[in-house]
Parts: C-alpha cells; structure tokens; sequence
C-alpha cells in the first residue's frame, strides 16, 4: 500500500482557521450556531473549529457528538453487532443553525445517515455541512458548506484523518492500494 502526506499539522490548522472565519461570515456571527461533530473523527475537529472560533469571537460555540450507528444504510453489512455509543448534544437544536462535522466527505451516506439522526432529536432552522476533506463520488446530492481542502480522488484511493487525539499523529495522508 502506497502512502502520500496531502495535509500536514500546519495546513490542517490553517484549513480549520479558515473554516473558522467562512462559519462566522456566513452565519454573521455565531450567536445561533451549534457544532455538532459526527462520530469519530467530526468530533475532534467540531471541537478544534470552535476552539478556533471562540478564539476569534471571544465567545463559545456548543460543540455536541451524534453517533449515527442505527442510521446507517450499511448497518447490515458493517456487523451483527454495532457499537452503539450514543449521541450528546448539550443545549436544544431547536431553531438553530446546526453545523455537521466530518473529517472526509465521500459518497454522502454518512451525511445522510446524520441528518436523520439530527432530526429524530430537535427541529434545527437549518443544518450545514463542514468537512475537512472533500473527496468526491457523491451517491447522494449532498454538497458541504465548508471544505477544507478538496482531494480528487479514484475510487481505489482511500483518505485517512490521522488526529492526534485519535492516532497520536497529526495529518491527512491518501493510500493507494497497488496491485501486482
């Protein structure tokens, strides 16, 4: 399997500033915003963008976790027996702007997956999308908001997050599997 580095710990930060901004922009101040970071890896960078954020604005943004486990249209073929961790989202979603985060957006199922889950706990004014890394591929029409860096890829290619918090190394690499 072939490795290349396409985002060191430098760049991930400064694509995280710069989201940072763009959701403070667009959303002209965070006064309703609500970071909601979708299992596993959303959840560190949701956390790392309000952090960014609060830095800009001097004020925090609520940052909640939504497990999709049970939403999911590949439950049957991922396991007999999912994990289920649960969702924790701190304060109502009720007619706020409620911003989905996630390390790679792909085919779009796990988005999909997530505003259902979204939905079963509150009636959010509208719901936006964040991504780290937008890969391409879509099954579904589903178009982020917010991306930090888009990567064409080929379907053979797989994008991995690497956070510290997670992999105790900080960077986004694209894998190639060769065949000989």
């Amino acid at each position: 399997m072939e490795e290349k580095e396409i985002m060191d710990a430098k760049a991930m930060t400064r694509a995280l500033t710069r989201l940072a901004h763009e959701v403070i922009e667009r959303n002209e101040g965070v006064d309703s915003v609500v970071l909601v970071g979708i299992r596993t890896r959303g959840i560190y960078l949701a956390e790392r963008l309000a952090g960014r954020i609060a830095t800009i604005e001097n004020r925090d943004v609520p940052v909640g976790e939504l497990d999709i486990t049970l939403y999911r249209d590949d439950l049957k073929q991922k396991s007999a027996d999912p994990r289920i961790i649960g969702s924790k989202i701190p304060v109502t979603i009720e007619g706020k702007t409620v911003i989905l985060v996630d390390d790679v957006l792909f085919t779009g199922r796990t988005v999909r997956a997530a505003m259902d889950a979204l939905m079963d706990i509150g009636r959010p004014q509208r719901i936006q999308l964040a991504v780290l890394i937008d890969r391409g591929h879509r099954e579904l029409p589903i178009r982020p908001d917010y991306i930090g860096k888009n990567v064409p890829t080929s379907k053979e290619e797989n994008i991995a997050v690497l956070l510290k918090e997670v992999d105790r190394t900080e960077r986004v690499v694209i894998r190639t599997t060769s065949e000989s």
